[in-house]
């Protein structure tokens, strides 16, 4: 497990926050989007693609592995 968040280059779908979430933590990519859907669905989808947008934004981009 790395100190540092970064977004994932190789587990990716939009920009690879989720990922390299998953990645930072060591648990399956599946399960942290999952949990993600089901919270935009519960909280709003604008409030959850704009922290998605801020994160993209703000988490650096890591090495390919």
């Amino acid at each position: 497990m790395s100190l540092k968040l970064i977004r994932s280059k190789s587990d990716k779908i939009i920009a690879g926050v989720l990922g390299g979430i998953s990645e930072h933590f060591g648990i399956d990519a599946t399960l942290v989007r999952i949990v993600w859907l089901v919270i935009l669905a519960f909280t709003g989808f604008i409030p959850g693609i704009a922290l998605y947008t801020l994160a993209a934004l703000v988490i650096p981009l890591g090495r390919r592995k």
